[in-house]
Parts: C-alpha cells; sequence; structure tokens
C-alpha cells in the first residue's frame, strides 16, 4: 500500500472527529478520510449485528477509496465489531477503548466513573479491561442514552446539555469518584461543561490522544508515514443529510469550508 494513500476514520457519526483531531495534531503531512454513520447513529442502541454489518460496509469503502489504514473512532464499533474486521480485512485497523488502565493509574482514592453507551458499558471487552485493570479500584459505570444525540445535533454546551450530563454525573459523584472516563468519542465535545459540572477535583480522561499516538506506532511499524512535508487534507463523507451532518462537521472540525458528500451504503 503506498504511503502517500489516506488513512480512514469512521464512528457512528461525528464524535469521532474528536480522535481525528488528536491524530491531526501529530500527524500534520497524513491525507484523512472520515466517514460518519449518521443515518444509523446512535450505534449505542444497535444490535451487534447491525454495527458489525455497517463498520464492514464502511471498511469495504476506505478499501474502494484506497485507504492503507482505518480508525475505527468509536468505542461500541471497536467493543461491538473490531475483532471481526482484522480478521475479515488484511490492513492494519486501529481501534478505541475505554480508558480503564490510565484511569486506575492516576485516581487516588480509588474510585473511577465511566460515561459511556450502554452496549459499550454491557461488552466483553470493556468488562474485560474492568477484570484486568480495575480490580484494585471501584468502578462505577452509568449509561448516557441522549447525549450522543446532542452531540451529534451540535449542541456543546447550555442548558439541555447540563440537565443530561449533570443528570447522569450525579450517581457518580454521590460515589466519590475523582476520575471520569469518557468512554464514548462523542463525550470529549462536552468535556468542558463536565468539567465545570464534576468540579476541579475530578480528573477527566479521554482516549482521542491516546489513539493518535497508537496510530503513529503503526504507522512507523508499518512503514506507512506519508513522506509528504505540507499540510493533509481531510475529506468527509456521510450516511445522512450532508447539509445537516455537514453544519455540525464544520463546527466540531473548526473549518468553515469543509465539505461533507453523502454516499449510502
Amino acid at each position: 500500500m503506498p504511503a502517500a494513500s489516506p488513512i480512514g476514520f469512521f464512528d457512528s457519526g461525528v464524535g469521532g472527529l474528536s480522535v481525528m483531531r488528536e491524530a491531526r495534531l501529530l500527524l500534520p503531512a497524513e491525507e484523512f478520510m472520515y466517514y460518519a454513520d449518521s443515518a444509523c447513529c446512535p450505534y449505542g442502541i444497535k444490535p451487534a449485528e447491525i454495527i458489525i454489518e455497517r463498520s464492514r460496509a464502511i471498511c469495504d469503502f476506505f478499501l474502494g477509496k484506497g485507504v492503507k489504514l482505518i480508525v475505527v473512532a468509536c468505542n461500541t464499533a471497536s467493543i461491538t465489531a473490531l475483532e471481526v474486521l482484522r480478521e475479515d480485512y488484511q490492513l492494519p485497523i486501529v481501534g478505541i477503548e475505554p480508558a480503564i488502565k490510565p484511569a486506575a493509574a492516576a485516581t487516588k482514592n480509588g474510585r473511577i466513573g465511566v460515561l459511556a453507551t450502554g452496549l459499550t458499558l454491557s461488552g466483553r471487552r470493556f468488562n474485560t479491561l474492568v477484570e484486568k485493570f480495575g480490580d484494585a479500584v471501584h468502578v462505577y459505570t452509568v449509561p448516557c442514552p441522549g447525549l450522543v444525540e446532542l452531540v451529534e445535533a451540535g449542541e456543546k454546551d447550555g442548558p439541555e446539555v447540563e440537565a443530561l450530563l449533570g443528570s447522569f454525573l450525579k450517581p457518580l459523584l454521590e460515589k466519590d469518584i475523582d476520575t471520569v472516563v469518557l468512554g464514548c468519542t462523542h463525550y470529549p465535545f462536552i468535556r468542558p461543561t463536565l468539567g465545570v459540572l464534576a468540579g476541579p477535583n475530578v480528573h477527566i480522561i479521554d482516549t482521542g490522544r491516546a489513539v493518535a499516538r497508537q496510530l503513529v506506532r503503526v504507522l512507523e511499524q508499518y512503514d506507512l508515514f506519508n513522506p509528504g512535508i505540507g499540510t493533509g487534507r481531510e475529506c468527509f463523507f456521510t450516511s445522512g443529510d450532508p447539509e445537516k451532518t455537514g453544519a455540525v462537521v464544520r463546527k466540531l472540525w473548526g473549518d468553515p469550508e469543509a465539505i461533507i458528500e453523502r454516499v449510502c451504503l
């Protein structure tokens, strides 16, 4: 695979942009493609077989575009489909998982809260992480229905976000947690609001930067770094309404000129 080929990122919607944003900071010359499966968002309430089917369809689309590597920039898709995708496809695939290990290392009182979708929290991979890294701490989980939909609408703050996020955070604060793991790639976009509600003594962890560093390691391992020295471009695709999704992509990515193309898979 040519090293100048693009890297494909996908998520159920716009949340994976938080991962691609971190990757862009480390990889300024790489060409990125992003697919928002907005017509099927959120994944967190879908059956596992649907998520696997959609993930395969998106990977096939990326292969048709000649990508050299795929990033599953979605916790739910990674928990559900990552192992299947790695069996089905020959190119490198980087996934994401809730940051239980760094949270266990960061907590001072041994009490960790995890905010994620219900499907992520019930998945075998998540429970394996808790068993492996959480045996010396208390891990409290809260599913967060509705948060993804707010971010998909471009809502990062305001009364509705504060009220919903506050209701999910309340039981964790009652458990005296000192560390919160953001177990969905949509949630970093509401991190400032979470920080205000949680207070200065609660450490917030998301995995976007860790995934970006892993992406760098995989590119190095397979000798796939883009040899160019210029600024890489981004191409955006969605299965949903390109006008609606495009407006949110431009807001979250910070590029008012970004164009998003509708591709139904």
